[in-house]
């Protein structure tokens, strides 16, 4: 077990981002976020963990009514986790925030459709597809086609695919980018970096240590990083047989074109190798994630053997 926890699994997320005393965290995180758009002063705490209608929607972690120095109130839902058409449902998330602000009894008066602005920021801590985002940060106004003017400040959502951050710990300039670095990394690093930089990364360190966690915070912990472990390697084994559907009908092709061209081997050969290589490069990824040899296997469609000899 690393020394600070994984923020990204759900009870570590709540831990940093959804409790009363680490409130001081996500004010800053979000200040830095939006930094130059808005200065949050307060945040009050809707609910610590808003469910969905059903099991399989489950996402909306964080969910808080916030205040901006000059008056000004919104509300932020964080998301925390890969889902199906991840971006469909973190619509839909935020519209219904915005249907439950309306006064439905009182359609016909005009201060019935009032609502505060819904910011929706989702963690993508997984490699997304590419019909969903193609950068590390993706912000989507409601904005005029022709001249890109925002039209309203009612709906923003954030993605933020950590997978697309690569910037090292002394490339990261900004507060933004260090709070990223920070967290994408946090698992395995054995210090905090930026403590000496900015305060608020002294008081994540003594919230993200994870021997400072009691017997029940441990076991709470433990349990929720099991389950993020067991859904990347489900999650990592249907991509590996979608890809294989899409070697098989490849290979038919290809065994066609080469009983053509004579070459038909040759190109059985090639796609083989492709494929071996492939696996060792996804078995290595999930064994620096901390996932068992076990879980590994099942995710890159290696042996066990295989496996332990990449070890």
């Amino acid at each position: 077990m690393g020394k600070y926890i994984n923020p990204f699994t759900d009870w570590g997320f709540k831990r940093l981002f959804g409790q009363e005393f680490s409130k001081p965290l996500l004010i800053s995180f979000l200040n830095d976020l939006l930094v130059d758009e808005l200065h949050v002063k307060d945040l009050t705490f809707r609910d610590k963990e808003l469910l969905p209608p059903t099991k399989d929607q489950r996402g909306i972690i964080c969910d808080v009514y916030c205040e901006t120095d000059t008056g000004d109130r919104f509300i932020v839902e964080m998301q925390n986790r890969w889902q199906p058409n991840f971006l469909d449902r973190s619509i839909c998330y935020a519209c219904r925030s915005i249907l439950d602000q309306v006064d439905k009894g009182r359609a016909e008066r005009e201060d019935a459709y009032k609502f505060l602005p819904v910011y929706t920021i989702c963690f993508m801590n997984y490699m997304p597809h590419t019909d969903e985002v193609s950068k590390f940060r993706t912000d989507i106004v409601l904005a005029d086609k022709d001249t890109k003017a925002q039209v309203s400040n009612k709906l923003r959502f954030i993605y933020l695919a950590l997978p697309l951050f690569e910037k090292k710990a002394e490339e990261c300039v900004t507060d933004f980018e260090k709070w990223i670095y920070v967290l994408k990394h946090m698992e395995a690093l054995s210090r905090m970096p930026f403590t000496a930089q900015k305060e608020i990364f002294k008081q994540l360190e003594d919230y993200a240590d994870s021997h400072r966690l009691t017997k029940k915070e441990w076991e709470a912990y433990e349990n929720s990083l099991w389950v993020v472990r067991d859904n990347m390697a489900c999650m990592a084994a249907a991509e590996r047989e979608a890809r294989e559907k899409g070697h098989a009908e490849g290979r038919a092709e290809g065994r066609a074109e080469g009983m053509k061209q004579g070459r038909a081997e040759g190109h059985a050969e090639g796609r083989a190798e492709g494929r071996a290589e492939e696996k060792k490069a996804i078995a290595k990824q999930f064994l620096a994630m901390g996932l068992t040899v076990e879980q590994v296997a099942q995710g890159s469609g290696l042996s066990i053997e295989e496996v332990k000899g990449l070890q």
